[in-house]
């Protein structure tokens, strides 16, 4: 049986060939993972269609056609067909060595750079893939354990890289060794201090829209700030009820997917797009949700998200998050969409210019929240207060138009009640 680069949407024509997780010759069975393959748009486990031996055909880090073959799987014979007198004894079951789990680089790196072994790491994902989340959730079990118990390591150093900052890396440094220096074996490269290596599909593409939005654009960003006491005073009032009937809490997106959907409403040019000469008005909300990833960001997309309840929204965005995680974004998730909201408070960011994504017209970025002191009927009081920021295209949206958006946003998650909640 023939392994083949799948067709994953009209638009991509090659993929990079990521990493074996097997080697040939290399026993496998049913829906065991194989390979994880890069496009310019997403990330994709393959995993075996059948059971039986591996043939490998094309290395890791070749850039290929889709379609084009990278392997066979030879179908073992069932135990049926084996005469039983031939039949040895059976071996001891081997050990599996979870050194050769299903990881990235960047997770790899990690757990050098900790001092983790890849056996005390249990794997979430498909086939015991090892997440970043995963690696974590032991590095904090460990920083638990008394000092006593822990054994140091003597012969290795690792130079510490803060965890808040290990989405950006993880995506550019994928050298497993680039950051370890070992004291009794020099490491593999002894050319300096850089490596270099060509940019991954993804990575590629991201850089080349961004680098799109800046010149094709006349981008300006406005910003404002709200006042969350009332969402939040609604989340814990409504906690227990929204987690017996649905099963998971209540977030912030869902307001301020709402909140977006009735201001475009009102500011139908913010919703709008440039084709060619022309302006496109669209009337439907197709709400881009920007979520950081291993490899990069990636913009899954809330198809009529005007239709969708509150629960309903949280829920999709677990999906999209679920699917990052494991490789299964698929690029219909992708396609489309007429505004984009980023929350890049979830990484602590407490201001930033969210950049457009075009052919998009603006951009929605959404910040820490952070308890500040603020006038209230004349007295100094103190609110979890969070900045807005909206980047707009002002070849289509005027100034007067951004700021009346971003403004009734605002309106929106101040005074949420009877907007937002449904029955």
């Amino acid at each position: 049986m023939e392994i083949k680069i799948p067709e994953v949407g009209e638009s991509v024509r090659e993929a990079l060939l990521a990493k074996w997780f097997k080697k040939s010759g290399d026993s496998v069975k049913r829906d065991e993972l194989l390979c994880e393959i890069e496009t310019d748009k997403i990330t994709l486990d393959l995993n075996a269609d059948a059971a039986g031996v591996l043939t490998i055909s094309v290395a890791e880090g070749t850039t290929v056609a889709v379609g084009t073959t990278i392997g066979q799987i030879e179908e073992s014979v069932t135990d049926v067909e084996t005469p039983a007198v031939v039949l040895a004894e059976p071996e001891p079951p081997k050990v599996e060595k979870h050194a050769d789990a299903p990881t990235s680089p960047s997770v790899r790196r990690e757990m050098r750079e900790k001092s983790v072994s890849p056996d005390e790491v249990a794997g979430s994902g498909k086939g015991g893939r090892i997440s970043l989340d995963d690696l974590f959730s032991r590095i904090s079990e460990k920083t638990k354990i008394p000092p006593a118990a822990k054994t140091s390591p003597t012969t290795e150093i690792a130079v510490p890289v803060p965890v808040v900052l290990l989405s950006a890396p993880a995506v550019i440094a994928e050298s497993p060794d680039k950051f370890s220096v070992r004291t009794e074996d020099a490491p593999a490269y002894t050319a300096g201090r850089e490596e270099r290596r060509p940019m991954s599909p993804l990575r590629k593409r991201i850089a080349e829209r961004l680098v799109a939005a800046r010149q094709q654009t006349a981008m300006l960003t406005t910003f404002n700030e709200a006042d969350l006491s009332h969402i939040k005073a609604l989340r814990s009032k409504y906690h227990e009820h929204f987690m017996k009937r649905h099963g998971f809490a209540l977030g912030f997106m869902p307001f301020f997917v709402k909140a977006c959907i009735e201001a475009l409403k009102e500011f139908p040019s913010v919703n709008a797009s440039i084709e060619g000469m022309d302006i496109v008005h669209h009337h439907y909300y197709d709400i881009g949700i920007a979520i950081g990833g291993e490899k990069g960001l990636v913009v899954p997309v809330l198809r009529n998200a005007d239709r969708l309840k509150s629960y309903e929204i949280e829920q999709a965005i677990a999906d999209f998050a679920e699917k990052i995680k494991s490789n299964r974004l698929a690029i219909a998730d992708l396609e489309g969409g007429t505004f984009t909201i980023s929350n890049g408070g979830v990484y602590g960011s407490m201001l930033s210019t969210p950049i457009l994504n075009p052919p998009q017209s603006a951009v929605l970025g959404m910040h820490a929240i952070q308890d500040r002191p603020v006038v209230r009927d004349g007295q100094i009081v103190i609110r979890p207060m969070m900045y807005l920021a909206l980047s707009y295209d002002h070849r289509i949206i005027d100034g007067r138009e951004a700021v009346g958006f971003l403004k009734r946003v605002k309106e929106y998650i101040d005074d949420p009640e009877e907007l937002l909640l449904e029955g």
